[in-house]
């Protein structure tokens, strides 16, 4: 899986607060977003959500991970619009 992929797709489920509403938003199927966010979870090797029916909660690995990666994925961002 593409790591900006991967990314993203976590920090919409952060942002989103779920797993089935990120899903709508990404436009993919839950069992896609649990898979990018268990196989994200084992390439860091770090708990980053805890998972319950209802609602996902951040672990203190998950709040420091999105913070990085929502910086990441804003520079990522910004170096496109600049365009040279």
């Amino acid at each position: 899986m593409d790591r900006f992929e991967a990314m993203k797709t976590f920090v919409r489920v952060v942002d989103a607060g779920g797993i089935s509403a990120a899903a709508e938003g990404l436009g993919v199927a839950k069992s896609a977003v649990s898979r990018r966010l268990a196989e994200l979870e084992s390439r860091l090797g770090v708990q980053l959500l805890v998972r319950t029916t209802r609602r996902v909660n951040v672990t203190d690995a998950g709040r420091a991970f999105y913070e990085r990666c929502v910086g990441i994925l804003a520079d990522v961002a910004e170096a496109e619009l600049e365009r040279g």
